[in-house]
Formats: structure tokens, C-alpha cells, sequence
């Protein structure tokens, strides 16, 4: 499975009717309405805000006041086929004045969606854990050099009178960081993970 690099927005014109597809990261059930939600809110004059998503084994979707299955069904088809997780798409619709029937609409929503993954930048899922540690100042340096070398990400740093460290690195690193950091501090220092 991949999951996305970047947000992305694409715009189709179907007889008049416009459509914005927008792809975004979302990894939690809970987070699609507060997304939904904001949505609606950038854009309040949109006849329909409609979704699909994909998170792991887990799947939602709504047509938004379409007809049943015309909208957001077509989108999470292409979605599921597209082999990327932790993602939704959004598509906003201003009505163009033509209607575009059941097949018009079950084309537009699962072309936009088409064209906002299309070329779009993903990566391997990569199951990552949480990490935390305290160290001192002098093994700071050689503590940013490990924790590159193992690609740890969304690292934060807490400079107080040592320093907090915390962040995730791929759980295939687990047992390499907490070597890594028991040899460098002669076993002083150890990597808490939750």
C-alpha cells in the first residue's frame, strides 16, 4: 500500500458543472467529518461536497444529495483501485445549469478523482512506532546523526536542562535505536516507546 507526499486539488468542467477534486491525508475514521466539514466551510456556495476514503480496511463515502451511488461510490471505486490508504477525496460541485443524468454524474465523479491521483506523489506505507528520550547535551549531535540514518520523522526537540526528543521511526529500526542509543551512553540512556 502507499499513502500520499502531497496535497493536491483538480479542476473538471462537465457541461457547465464544475468540479474541484481535492486529495488530503486522513488516517482516522474520525477525522473525515472535521475534513467534510472544513471543506463545506472554504467553499459555502458548493451545491455538494462529496467524499470517499480509504483508511487501511476502513471506508467511507458520501454522495452529499446526489443521486444513491452516482458520486461518492464512483470516487471510492477509483480510490480502492489507485492501492493508496490514509487518503480522501474531495470533490466540490457547482451546479452548471444541465442536468447530467445517472451516468453523467457517475462519469464526472469518477473522472475528477482519476485526475487528482493521477501523477500525484506517494510512498510505501511504512508501519511506524513512537519513540521518546531524554539525553545530554554533549550526545545531542551524535543523536541527530542516528536518528537520520534510521529516517525518523515528525521529531520534536524540548530544550530545557537535557534535552526531550520524541518521534516515529519504522518499527524495523525499533531494535537499532535502542542499541544505538545504549552504546553511545555507555547504557545510561534508554528509548521509550508507546
Amino acid at each position: 500500500m502507499k499513502v500520499l507526499k502531497e496535497e493536491r486539488s483538480a479542476e473538471l468542467i462537465v457541461k457547465k458543472s464544475r468540479f474541484i477534486a481535492i486529495a488530503r491525508t486522513c488516517s482516522d475514521p474520525a477525522d473525515v467529518k472535521r475534513i467534510v466539514d472544513q471543506t463545506r466551510a472554504q467553499y459555502p456556495d458548493a451545491t455538494h461536497v462529496v467524499h470517499a476514503a480509504v483508511m487501511g480496511s476502513q471506508f467511507s463515502y458520501s454522495d452529499d444529495h446526489e443521486p444513491k451511488n452516482t458520486a461518492g461510490r464512483p470516487a471510492l471505486e477509483v480510490l480502492k483501485g489507485s492501492g493508496i490508504t490514509n487518503i480522501i477525496v474531495l470533490i466540490i460541485r457547482y451546479f452548471g445549469g444541465t442536468l447530467l443524468g445517472t451516468g453523467g454524474l457517475v462519469k464526472a465523479y469518477g473522472d475528477s478523482t482519476k485526475m487528482v491521483l493521477d501523477g500525484i506523489a506517494t510512498e510505501e506505507l511504512v508501519e511506524k512506532a513512537r519513540f521518546s528520550l531524554t539525553i545530554g547535551y554533549e550526545m545531542y549531535e551524535s543523536v541527530k546523526r542516528i536518528l537520520g540514518a534510521l529516517k525518523a520523522d515528525s521529531v520534536t526537540e524540548d530544550f530545557a536542562t537535557e534535552i526531550s526528543i520524541s518521534g516515529q521511526i519504522p518499527i524495523s529500526e525499533k531494535e537499532s535505536l535502542v542499541s544505538r542509543i545504549s552504546d553511545l551512553s555507555n547504557g545510561r540512556r534508554t528509548v521509550l516507546f508507546n
